[in-house]
């Protein structure tokens, strides 16, 4: 597995080291400058987060930290809410955008995305002790649902339940599933995978996921950088394809999306 490491390293290193003048700009800045600035959503585990060291921890994290290995430089960072991410990158403050953001048309008029990094699926989520049961249970005007400020999550809930009432949070997943449970919403809506992710912070049983999910399929989550970044798009592009080959991937997804043990180291 060390072997194959270092040749992502070694391959990713020479794309660095050969990119085309044409193409020069934002992955030639951040080997000059020594340092790869990334943007990510704050308090929003298992994507990023502050441990409890006080260091920043996540899945987001682990990927740009070896895509900043592979460029031989350090790597920055920077913590905001959700819809503080966008204008971070578009001032120049980050060079990636890294969060659980799914590429819509409207963002992508700003922002490049990349390829999918992982796919997910919206879902109604509620307390055990109401009935509800379908779609049609849910919107109805005696219901409130909770959803993320400018989430896709939120677009969604919206055009399926519009009947219902919307109380929006800011920050992660975690906002919503907690305003559930303290009686605040009666309902909730997000990625399946945030909110199963969260769920054994809080009470065995307290929460359940109904069985019909919201929309047409699973929708992908992609990192991001500037229209003018071409090389790091690339780049990034790159990167992900070699990590799916080498199976460092797969063990930052194990780890962070698929198991428990990161709440115990951190």
């Amino acid at each position: 597995m060390k072997s194959k490491h270092n040749i992502l390293l070694l391959v990713l290193a020479t794309v660095v080291l050969t990119v085309s003048p044409a193409f020069t700009g934002t992955l030639t800045d951040i080997v000059k400058r020594g340092e790869l600035r990334v943007a990510v959503q704050s308090g929003a585990p298992p994507f990023s987060f502050i441990d409890k060291n006080g260091v920043p921890a996540g899945a987001m994290v682990d990927f740009t930290q070896e895509m900043a290995d592979a460029m031989g430089v350090r790597l920055k960072v920077l913590n905001f809410d959700w819809d503080g991410l966008i204008p971070a990158l578009l001032s120049g403050k980050a060079d990636i955008l890294a969060s659980d953001m799914t590429p819509t048309l409207k963002r992508a008029l700003k922002i490049t995305f990349t390829a999918p990094w992982i796919y997910v699926q919206p879902c109604i989520f509620t307390r055990t002790n109401k009935k509800y049961q379908t779609l049609e249970d849910v919107n109805r005007p005696d219901v409130t649902v909770g959803v993320l400020l400018g989430s896709t999550g939120e677009t969604i809930a919206k055009k399926y339940l519009p009947k219902a009432k919307f109380k929006s949070y800011k920050g992660g997943g975690r906002m919503v599933v907690q305003a559930l449970v303290a009686g605040h919403v009666d309902a909730g809506v997000n990625d399946d995978l945030a909110v199963l992710n969260v769920l054994p912070d809080f009470p065995p049983n307290s929460v359940r996921l109904l069985d019909k999910r919201l929309g047409q399929g699973k929708d992908p989550l992609a990192l991001a950088v500037r229209h003018e970044s071409v090389n790091l798009w690339q780049w990034i592009n790159l990167y992900f394809k070699t990590a799916h080959a080498n199976g460092s991937y797969d063990k930052i997804i194990s780890y962070w999306l698929e198991g428990t043990e990161w709440k115990k180291d951190h």
